[in-house]
Protein backbone atom coordinates (compact mmCIF):
# COMPACT_ATOMS: atom_id res chain seq x y z
CA UNK A 1 0.00 0.00 0.00
CA UNK A 2 2.80 2.42 0.92
CA UNK A 3 4.63 1.96 -2.40
CA UNK A 4 1.52 2.28 -4.59
CA UNK A 5 0.26 5.30 -2.64
CA UNK A 6 3.61 7.08 -3.01
CA UNK A 7 3.69 6.33 -6.76
CA UNK A 8 0.21 7.86 -7.09
CA UNK A 9 1.26 10.91 -5.06
CA UNK A 10 4.44 11.36 -7.13
CA UNK A 11 2.35 11.29 -10.31
CA UNK A 12 -0.10 13.83 -8.89
CA UNK A 13 2.82 15.96 -7.69
CA UNK A 14 4.07 16.18 -11.28
CA UNK A 15 0.69 17.46 -12.47
CA UNK A 16 0.98 21.12 -11.41
CA UNK A 17 4.39 21.81 -13.01
CA UNK A 18 3.36 19.86 -16.12
CA UNK A 19 0.10 21.82 -16.36
CA UNK A 20 2.11 25.06 -16.29
CA UNK A 21 4.43 23.70 -18.98
CA UNK A 22 1.42 22.61 -21.06
CA UNK A 23 -0.18 26.06 -20.78
CA UNK A 24 3.04 27.69 -21.99
CA UNK A 25 3.46 25.27 -24.90
CA UNK A 26 -0.17 25.69 -26.01
CA UNK A 27 -0.35 29.46 -25.49
CA UNK A 28 -3.00 29.38 -22.72
CA UNK A 29 -2.77 32.37 -20.36
CA UNK A 30 -3.25 31.96 -16.61
CA UNK A 31 -6.38 34.14 -16.67
CA UNK A 32 -8.09 32.27 -19.53
CA UNK A 33 -10.34 30.01 -17.43
CA UNK A 34 -12.48 28.64 -20.36
CA UNK A 35 -9.34 27.46 -22.15
CA UNK A 36 -8.04 25.94 -18.91
CA UNK A 37 -11.34 24.05 -18.52
CA UNK A 38 -11.05 22.83 -22.14
CA UNK A 39 -7.47 21.74 -21.47
CA UNK A 40 -8.63 19.85 -18.35
CA UNK A 41 -11.43 18.19 -20.31
CA UNK A 42 -9.03 16.91 -22.96
CA UNK A 43 -6.69 15.68 -20.22
CA UNK A 44 -9.42 13.67 -18.49
CA UNK A 45 -10.76 12.24 -21.73
CA UNK A 46 -7.26 10.87 -22.40
CA UNK A 47 -7.12 9.59 -18.80
CA UNK A 48 -10.39 7.73 -19.31
CA UNK A 49 -9.17 6.09 -22.50
CA UNK A 50 -5.91 5.02 -20.82
CA UNK A 51 -7.67 3.55 -17.76
CA UNK A 52 -10.23 1.67 -19.88
CA UNK A 53 -7.53 0.37 -22.25
CA UNK A 54 -5.44 -0.90 -19.32
CA UNK A 55 -8.48 -2.56 -17.73
CA UNK A 56 -9.44 -4.16 -21.06
CA UNK A 57 -5.91 -5.47 -21.63
CA UNK A 58 -5.72 -6.91 -18.11
CA UNK A 59 -9.10 -8.67 -18.34
CA UNK A 60 -8.90 -9.39 -22.10
CA UNK A 61 -12.36 -7.99 -22.66
CA UNK A 62 -13.96 -4.59 -23.10
CA UNK A 63 -14.41 -2.96 -19.67
CA UNK A 64 -18.15 -2.59 -19.32
CA UNK A 65 -20.20 -1.63 -16.29
CA UNK A 66 -23.68 -2.94 -15.67
CA UNK A 67 -26.58 -0.76 -16.80
CA UNK A 68 -27.64 -0.39 -13.18
CA UNK A 69 -24.15 0.91 -12.33
CA UNK A 70 -24.24 3.94 -14.62
CA UNK A 71 -25.75 6.00 -11.84
CA UNK A 72 -22.54 5.30 -9.90
CA UNK A 73 -20.42 6.44 -12.85
CA UNK A 74 -22.41 9.67 -13.17
CA UNK A 75 -22.19 10.45 -9.44
CA UNK A 76 -18.44 9.85 -9.47
CA UNK A 77 -18.10 11.90 -12.64
CA UNK A 78 -19.96 14.81 -11.04
CA UNK A 79 -18.05 14.76 -7.74
CA UNK A 80 -14.57 13.71 -8.86
CA UNK A 81 -14.18 15.40 -12.24
CA UNK A 82 -16.79 17.99 -13.22
CA UNK A 83 -17.52 19.90 -9.99
CA UNK A 84 -14.15 19.29 -8.30
CA UNK A 85 -11.96 20.45 -11.16
CA UNK A 86 -14.22 23.30 -12.25
CA UNK A 87 -13.96 24.84 -8.77
CA UNK A 88 -10.29 23.88 -8.50
CA UNK A 89 -9.18 25.56 -11.74
CA UNK A 90 -11.14 28.73 -11.03
CA UNK A 91 -9.92 28.79 -7.41
CA UNK A 92 -6.27 28.33 -8.36
CA UNK A 93 -6.44 31.26 -10.78
CA UNK A 94 -7.65 33.55 -7.93
CA UNK A 95 -5.50 32.29 -5.04
CA UNK A 96 -1.84 32.52 -4.14
CA UNK A 97 0.19 29.36 -4.65
CA UNK A 98 1.04 28.93 -0.96
CA UNK A 99 -2.45 29.43 0.46
CA UNK A 100 -4.04 27.49 -2.39
CA UNK A 101 -1.80 24.48 -1.75
CA UNK A 102 -2.41 24.55 1.99
CA UNK A 103 -6.21 24.87 1.60
CA UNK A 104 -6.18 22.07 -0.97
CA UNK A 105 -4.23 19.87 1.46
CA UNK A 106 -7.24 20.07 3.79
CA UNK A 107 -8.88 17.49 1.50
CA UNK A 108 -7.16 14.78 3.56
CA UNK A 109 -8.93 16.00 6.74
CA UNK A 110 -12.21 16.35 4.87
CA UNK A 111 -11.88 12.92 3.27
CA UNK A 112 -11.44 11.22 6.66
CA UNK A 113 -14.23 13.26 8.27
CA UNK A 114 -16.70 12.43 5.48
CA UNK A 115 -15.77 8.72 5.59
CA UNK A 116 -16.25 8.60 9.36
CA UNK A 117 -19.13 10.99 10.02
CA UNK A 118 -21.21 10.90 6.82
CA UNK A 119 -20.69 7.44 5.28
CA UNK A 120 -19.91 5.71 8.62
CA UNK A 121 -17.16 3.66 6.95
CA UNK A 122 -14.83 3.80 9.96
CA UNK A 123 -14.44 5.34 13.42
CA UNK A 124 -12.96 8.81 13.90
CA UNK A 125 -10.30 8.35 16.58
CA UNK A 126 -7.95 10.75 18.33
CA UNK A 127 -5.05 8.89 16.70
CA UNK A 128 -6.33 9.69 13.22
CA UNK A 129 -6.91 13.34 14.11
CA UNK A 130 -3.41 13.60 15.58
CA UNK A 131 -1.85 12.00 12.49
CA UNK A 132 -3.70 14.45 10.23
CA UNK A 133 -2.58 17.44 12.30
CA UNK A 134 1.07 16.36 12.22
CA UNK A 135 0.94 15.67 8.47
CA UNK A 136 -0.79 18.98 7.81
CA UNK A 137 1.97 20.76 9.74
CA UNK A 138 4.42 19.26 7.25
CA UNK A 139 2.38 20.60 4.31
CA UNK A 140 2.35 24.09 5.85
CA UNK A 141 6.10 23.92 6.46
CA UNK A 142 6.97 22.86 2.91
CA UNK A 143 4.91 25.76 1.53
CA UNK A 144 6.18 28.52 3.83
CA UNK A 145 8.37 31.04 2.05
CA UNK A 146 9.63 34.50 2.94
CA UNK A 147 6.24 36.01 2.08
CA UNK A 148 4.49 33.72 4.58
CA UNK A 149 0.69 33.67 4.46
CA UNK A 150 0.02 37.38 3.98
CA UNK A 151 -3.13 38.58 2.27
CA UNK A 152 -6.86 37.96 2.70
CA UNK A 153 -8.62 34.83 1.48
CA UNK A 154 -11.38 35.17 -1.12
CA UNK A 155 -14.52 33.21 -1.94
CA UNK A 156 -13.58 32.66 -5.59
CA UNK A 157 -9.99 31.79 -4.64
CA UNK A 158 -9.39 29.76 -1.50
CA UNK A 159 -13.16 29.32 -1.02
CA UNK A 160 -13.52 27.53 -4.36
CA UNK A 161 -10.47 25.36 -3.60
CA UNK A 162 -12.16 24.34 -0.34
CA UNK A 163 -15.31 23.34 -2.27
CA UNK A 164 -13.05 21.28 -4.55
CA UNK A 165 -11.54 19.59 -1.48
CA UNK A 166 -15.02 18.64 -0.22
CA UNK A 167 -15.82 17.09 -3.61
CA UNK A 168 -12.61 15.06 -3.37
CA UNK A 169 -13.65 13.76 0.05
CA UNK A 170 -17.09 12.75 -1.21
CA UNK A 171 -15.67 11.00 -4.29
CA UNK A 172 -13.16 9.03 -2.18
CA UNK A 173 -15.96 7.64 0.00
CA UNK A 174 -18.11 6.91 -3.05
CA UNK A 175 -15.35 4.97 -4.83
CA UNK A 176 -14.82 2.85 -1.70
CA UNK A 177 -18.52 1.95 -1.70
CA UNK A 178 -18.92 1.48 -5.45
CA UNK A 179 -15.70 -0.52 -5.94
CA UNK A 180 -17.23 -3.36 -3.92
CA UNK A 181 -19.73 -3.80 -6.78
CA UNK A 182 -17.74 -2.83 -9.88
CA UNK A 183 -14.10 -2.72 -10.96
CA UNK A 184 -12.59 0.50 -9.53
CA UNK A 185 -10.42 0.93 -12.64
CA UNK A 186 -13.42 0.63 -14.97
CA UNK A 187 -15.37 3.09 -12.83
CA UNK A 188 -12.42 5.51 -12.92
CA UNK A 189 -12.06 5.18 -16.67
CA UNK A 190 -15.71 5.78 -17.48
CA UNK A 191 -16.13 8.67 -15.05
CA UNK A 192 -13.01 10.35 -16.46
CA UNK A 193 -14.19 9.87 -20.04
CA UNK A 194 -17.68 11.22 -19.37
CA UNK A 195 -16.45 14.02 -17.10
CA UNK A 196 -13.74 15.00 -19.57
CA UNK A 197 -16.34 15.33 -22.34
CA UNK A 198 -18.49 17.55 -20.10
CA UNK A 199 -15.55 19.80 -19.19
CA UNK A 200 -14.34 20.03 -22.79
CA UNK A 201 -17.81 20.99 -24.04
CA UNK A 202 -18.19 23.54 -21.22
CA UNK A 203 -14.83 25.05 -22.10
CA UNK A 204 -15.74 25.30 -25.79
CA UNK A 205 -19.18 26.75 -25.02
CA UNK A 206 -17.64 29.53 -22.91
CA UNK A 207 -15.06 30.51 -25.53
CA UNK A 208 -12.18 28.26 -24.62
CA UNK A 209 -9.64 27.29 -27.29
CA UNK A 210 -6.17 25.85 -27.73
CA UNK A 211 -4.17 28.65 -29.45
CA UNK A 212 -1.11 26.53 -30.25
CA UNK A 213 -1.01 22.84 -31.12
CA UNK A 214 2.53 21.47 -31.06
CA UNK A 215 3.98 17.95 -30.68
CA UNK A 216 5.55 18.98 -27.37
CA UNK A 217 2.25 20.36 -26.09
CA UNK A 218 0.39 17.21 -27.12
CA UNK A 219 3.07 15.13 -25.41
CA UNK A 220 2.58 17.01 -22.14
CA UNK A 221 -1.21 16.64 -22.47
CA UNK A 222 -0.78 12.88 -23.01
CA UNK A 223 1.45 12.66 -19.93
CA UNK A 224 -1.14 14.49 -17.83
CA UNK A 225 -3.74 12.02 -19.07
CA UNK A 226 -1.47 9.17 -17.91
CA UNK A 227 -1.02 10.89 -14.55
CA UNK A 228 -4.76 11.04 -13.92
CA UNK A 229 -5.58 7.63 -15.36
CA UNK A 230 -2.83 5.70 -13.57
CA UNK A 231 -2.77 7.62 -10.27
CA UNK A 232 -6.54 7.64 -9.71
CA UNK A 233 -6.85 3.97 -10.72
CA UNK A 234 -4.16 3.04 -8.18
CA UNK A 235 -5.85 5.21 -5.54
CA UNK A 236 -9.21 3.57 -6.26
CA UNK A 237 -7.72 0.09 -5.87
CA UNK A 238 -6.16 1.11 -2.55
CA UNK A 239 -9.47 2.54 -1.31
CA UNK A 240 -11.22 -0.70 -2.25
CA UNK A 241 -8.96 -2.80 -0.02
CA UNK A 242 -8.04 -0.39 2.81
CA UNK A 243 -9.80 1.99 5.22
CA UNK A 244 -10.15 5.49 3.74
CA UNK A 245 -8.07 7.16 6.46
CA UNK A 246 -5.07 4.87 5.92
CA UNK A 247 -4.98 5.77 2.22
CA UNK A 248 -6.02 9.43 2.40
CA UNK A 249 -3.21 10.37 4.81
CA UNK A 250 -0.67 9.78 2.01
CA UNK A 251 -2.25 12.74 0.19
CA UNK A 252 -0.07 15.01 2.33
CA UNK A 253 2.85 13.87 0.13
CA UNK A 254 1.34 15.51 -2.98
CA UNK A 255 2.55 19.06 -2.22
CA UNK A 256 6.00 17.76 -1.25
CA UNK A 257 6.41 16.04 -4.62
CA UNK A 258 4.92 19.16 -6.24
CA UNK A 259 7.50 21.47 -4.64
CA UNK A 260 10.43 19.21 -5.56
CA UNK A 261 9.29 18.58 -9.13
CA UNK A 262 8.47 22.27 -9.70
CA UNK A 263 12.05 23.03 -8.73
CA UNK A 264 13.38 20.41 -11.16
CA UNK A 265 11.02 20.95 -14.11
CA UNK A 266 10.32 24.69 -13.87
CA UNK A 267 13.55 25.89 -12.31
CA UNK A 268 11.63 27.50 -9.45
CA UNK A 269 13.59 28.46 -6.36
CA UNK A 270 13.93 25.39 -4.18
CA UNK A 271 13.42 25.36 -0.43
CA UNK A 272 16.35 24.81 1.93
CA UNK A 273 16.93 21.08 2.24
CA UNK A 274 16.51 21.31 6.02
CA UNK A 275 12.99 22.70 5.58
CA UNK A 276 12.03 20.04 3.04
CA UNK A 277 13.49 17.28 5.22
CA UNK A 278 11.62 18.54 8.31
CA UNK A 279 8.36 18.61 6.32
CA UNK A 280 8.96 15.05 5.10
CA UNK A 281 9.59 13.87 8.66
CA UNK A 282 6.35 15.46 9.90
CA UNK A 283 4.33 13.94 7.06
CA UNK A 284 5.95 10.53 7.57
CA UNK A 285 5.14 10.65 11.28
CA UNK A 286 1.53 11.55 10.45
CA UNK A 287 1.29 8.59 8.04
CA UNK A 288 2.72 6.19 10.63
CA UNK A 289 0.38 7.45 13.38
CA UNK A 290 -2.73 6.96 11.21
CA UNK A 291 -1.63 3.56 9.86
CA UNK A 292 -0.37 2.14 13.15
CA UNK A 293 -2.85 -0.53 14.26
CA UNK A 294 -4.68 0.10 17.52
CA UNK A 295 -4.71 -2.38 20.37
CA UNK A 296 -8.17 -3.50 19.23
CA UNK A 297 -6.82 -4.15 15.70
CA UNK A 298 -3.86 -6.11 17.08
CA UNK A 299 -6.18 -8.23 19.22
CA UNK A 300 -8.39 -8.95 16.20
Amino acid sequence: MCLLALIACALWGSAIPCIKIGYALMGISASDVPSEILFAGLRFMIAGVIALTAEGAARRRFPRVKRSSWSMVLKLCLAQTVVQYTFFYIGVSHASGVKGTIVNASNTFICILIAALVFRQERLTSRKVLGCLVGFAGVVLVNLTGSGLDGAMTLTGEGFILVSAVCYGVSSSLIRVYSQRESPVALSGWQFLVGGCVLALAGLATGGRIPLVTPAGLGVLAWLGCVSGVAYSLWSLLLKHNPTSRVAIYGFMNPVFGVVLSSVLLGEQSLPWQQTLAALVLIAVGIVVVNRPSQRDRAA
